[in-house]
């Protein structure tokens, strides 16, 4: 589960998992006294409760907590802690896609910010449906839809609600972009083809989520994919 909470990544494991002290700036305890101007780095806590869960949420509420780069949190029960954890907010639905062409990649600015296609699912609306009909809508092109990309979970507040949105990511095969254009009405300024070195460049202006799904992406999927045509030719 690949939550961001105000955009800094929370990871949640066993207690049991295996954690390699030396990837962490600060190590905690549930029980430790601390505030937010020790919350530096990359930081790890350990046996944490639900009431510990709810206090650093809270915090994280108030404070920018800008030094911050990472939270790992392990728990006893790690699927009961996520239950928790869930119930703080109000669950929105969404999906979008990674679209490919040639090699390139489709990234849109929007709000200041780079990004990927995506919107909020409609009631009972399959995922996979939904992602195309948002990615088409946003950006006028036509496309095939592929393989899944893991699954992010964001925080907002929305008129007073604290929100966490599921986003499903799929793989995109862009099959026509001679009309692509921005929805302006979604607030999109641009849509533009990368290259995969221009993509991680722009990665700096994108939401710690976005970034995440594509450097997945071109790891894991273009990578792999690159090294078995390279055995073909060989």
């Amino acid at each position: 589960m690949n939550v961001f909470i105000n955009d800094i990544p929370l990871i949640i494991k066993k207690n049991s998992e295996k954690v390699y002290k030396h990837k962490y700036d600060l190590i905690l305890t549930s029980e430790d006294d601390f505030s937010s101007k020790d919350l530096v780095g990359d930081v790890l806590v350990r046996d944490v409760t639900d009431s510990f869960l709810d206090r650093l949420l809270r915090l994280m509420e108030v404070k920018k907590l800008k030094k911050l780069k990472s939270l790992t949190l392990l728990a006893r029960k790690k699927s009961r802690l996520i239950l928790h954890l869930k119930d703080q907010f109000r669950i929105v639905k969404a999906a979008g896609g990674l679209v490919v062409k040639d090699g390139l990649v489709l990234m849109i600015y929007r709000l200041g910010k780079w990004d990927l296609p995506k919107g909020k699912l409609k009631k009972e609306e399959d995922p996979a449906l939904g992602a195309l009909r948002e990615v088409e809508e946003e950006c006028n092109i036509k496309i095939d839809i592929g393989e899944k990309l893991p699954s992010t979970w964001h925080s907002y507040a929305y008129n007073g609600n604290k929100i966490l949105k599921k986003t499903n990511w799929y793989i995109m095969q862009c099959t026509d972009d001679t009309l692509m254009k921005p929805q302006a009405e979604e607030y999109i300024e641009e849509v533009r083809w990368m290259t995969p070195q221009e993509a991680l460049t722009v990665l700096e202006e994108a939401y710690a989520s976005i970034a995440l799904v594509v450097r997945h992406y071109l790891s894991e999927v273009a990578g792999e994919k690159s090294a078995k045509e390279s055995a073909k030719e060989k």
